[in-house]
């Protein structure tokens, strides 16, 4: 207690006998163990010396092997090296002769092209020819038609001053049978102009008189109708009723004086002159 208050370390106890003796047998056993352990690392040194004797031979003659190897490989490497460069030549010679070979194929391609052109146009010629053959066998025919179409065509053309012909002398014919129809119709007018003063005369006459004669027999006869003036028809046949026949111009309308109907009021019209209008017809054909 004093002595650590004075800093000093404490007494130690001193150890035991059994454990001093225990001590030293652990250290006996511990240098017993170290001297087996210095023999076998001895032994094991001389095996290894004797290892790396054994090694170094293997290595100066794996050395004088690897040299006379290196001497060979150089030669080698020298003789592929030569190789080598003969081959580049060999491949610049080969390339020239690759593009060489190439403009070869392109010229080979144009020139398989313009066969294929040249076999076309000669397959198209020999197709003409064929063609111009048949033409030519077929000439004989070709020129006998052509002569019977030159025949058809005298003969139209005879037919057709013919026609020409027969045209012309129809047509004089219709000219000159319109002019007497139209000379026709007009005196046919004059007279149904002459007839329409006439029958309005006779009317007027006709008027006259049966107003005269009922005034002479109104006293007389006033009682008795069948002595009357007035029981009797004093107008002619022509001139109470419609005629049958209708009266037409040249051009198919109803002529001027005719009655309601279409129909004239002085008997049968011209109806014989139609026959001017069929040349008429065919004049203008």
């Amino acid at each position: 207690m004093r002595e650590s208050q004075y800093g000093m370390p404490p007494r130690q106890i001193p150890p035991h006998p059994a454990i001093l003796e225990d001590h030293l047998a652990a250290q006996h056993a511990e240098i017993q163990r170290f001297l087996l352990d210095n023999q076998r690392f001895s032994a094991t040194h001389v095996a290894l010396k004797e290892e790396l004797e054994v090694t170094q031979f293997d290595l100066h003659r794996t050395d004088q092997y690897a040299r006379a190897l290196y001497d060979e490989t150089g030669m080698q490497i020298r003789e592929l090296h030569e190789k080598s460069a003969k081959m580049e030549m060999d491949l610049q010679a080969v390339e020239v002769m690759r593009v060489e070979l190439m403009r070869v194929r392109a010229d080979i391609k144009g020139l398989n092209g313009e066969k294929q052109a040249l076999t076309t146009e000669i397959q198209g010629m020999t197709q003409d020819l064929t063609r111009m053959n048949e033409d030519l066998q077929k000439t004989p025919a070709i020129k006998a038609e052509i002569e019977n179409l030159r025949q058809e065509l005298q003969r139209s053309r005879a037919a057709i001053e013919n026609e020409k012909k027969g045209y012309a002398a129809n047509y004089e014919h219709g000219q000159l049978m319109q002019k007497n129809f139209l000379s026709m119709s007009r005196e046919l007018e004059k007279l149904r102009a002459e007839m329409a003063n006439a029958e309005k005369k006779a009317r007027a006459a006709a008027a006259a008189a049966a107003a005269n004669q009922a005034a002479a027999g109104y006293g007389t006869n006033y009682a008795n109708p069948e002595t009357s003036g007035y029981a009797g028809n004093y107008y002619p046949a022509a001139y109470g009723m419609n005629p049958v026949n209708p009266v037409h111009s040249a051009n198919g309308l109803p002529q001027a004086g005719a009655g309601a109907e279409g129909y004239s009021q002085y008997g049968p019209g011209p109806t014989a002159w139609g026959a001017y209008n069929m040349p008429q017809a065919q004049g203008h054909r």
